[in-house]
């Protein structure tokens, strides 16, 4: 054997092992855990969402408790999906706006009880349209983006008044993250709360226990018309660099898994803004699944398909895996 060939002898200990994966590395700090909080149940109490195992909606006090011991362990950014009742939901999503939505009453008490907790919300008008679509429609039924995009900007600033630290728009309309961003401008908060933008945001079947759980399927038809084609990687280079010409603050893609090409491309065209990938509902379900069915050991698979997608250039990871991990990667620091 020649010299040359020996690879062992540049891996042979923990210490070489880690010089190979500092890309790949995995940490708290890069977590980011989605919760849902909700009006269908009383503040205190939760309740289980169907087709989503070990997940929950919760009452804006109940979301309180379940935080505390997850902070106490280190969790460091939570990403707040608002879920309503449909007598609040109306075609133009105004509920987002009321100071008694369960997002804006949870805001002020999430800054005072955790001040160390990074704060995100989700931005968009499926959970409270009576449609289930994520903008407001015109008489034909297609999308009025600009009466879109200003309302999704209404919302914004009153989420960032509200305590938010991050803004993160998921609906995919044109334009809304100029549109956000010169409103937060406007009102002095331009630089005090990001943006996470939903920049490359394809149209999926792994959201499927998200969307019972968010209760935001469309009434009527798809969300191909604005999400974007699985078939086509341009498109979503293009989102990506519409909404880094507008002054997005980080990119993300979503799904994670199904993606591994696009996070690449993404990062390699945009290396200078962080890059969030969201390990979807579908994502979290099919690995919880499997490992139950004994196909494999549950946390060997979730930390495999995270290094995965920090390989393929993420930096952020949006994962509902997030209070395992937060033991998991405390109990094997090789990781």
């Amino acid at each position: 054997m020649e010299a040359n060939h020996i690879l062992h002898s540049g891996y042979f200990n923990e210490t070489l092992r880690s010089w190979h994966g500092s890309n790949t590395l995995l940490s708290i700090n890069q977590l980011i855990y989605p919760v849902f909080v909700t009006d269908l149940v009383p503040d205190e109490s939760s309740e289980e969402i169907p087709n989503f195992p070990e997940q929950r909606r919760y009452g804006v006090d109940a979301l309180i408790d379940h935080l505390s011991p997850l902070v106490n362990k280190g969790l460091k950014t939570i990403l707040i999906f608002g879920v309503t009742t449909s007598s609040n939901k109306n075609p133009t999503g105004d509920y987002a706006l009321s100071k008694n939505s369960p997002v804006r009453r949870c805001l002020p008490l999430l800054r005072s009880k955790f001040p160390s907790l990074t704060i995100g919300v989700d931005l968009c008008l499926c959970g409270y349209t009576s449609h289930g679509h994520c903008g407001i429609l015109k008489s034909d039924g297609t999308i009025d983006n600009q009466l879109s995009i200003k309302r999704l900007a209404e919302i914004a600033l009153s989420f960032a008044q509200d305590g938010a630290h991050i803004i993160a728009p998921s609906d995919m309309m044109d334009g809304r993250i100029g549109a956000i961003k010169t409103i937060l401008l406007n009102n002095n908060l331009g630089s005090s709360v990001a943006v996470l933008s939903y920049s490359s945001k394809f149209a999926s079947c792994f959201y499927g226990p998200f969307r019972d759980a968010a209760q935001s399927a469309p009434s009527s038809g798809n969300r191909r018309a604005y999400q974007l084609p699985a078939v086509s990687t341009g498109l979503a280079i293009r989102a990506a660099e519409r909404d880094v010409i507008e002054g997005a603050d980080m990119l993300m893609v979503k799904p994670g898994g199904p993606f591994l090409d696009i996070i690449k491309e993404v990062k390699q065209r945009f290396p200078h803004h962080p890059l969030a990938v969201y390990q979807v509902s579908g994502e979290y379900a099919m690995l919880w699944h499997a490992a139950h069915a004994n196909a494999f050991d549950l946390r060997m698979a979730v930390i495999e398909s995270l290094i995965g997608m920090r390989r393929a250039g993420a930096d952020i990871l949006i994962t509902y895996f997030t209070p395992q991990l937060l033991d998991w990667l405390k109990e094997a620091q090789q990781y």
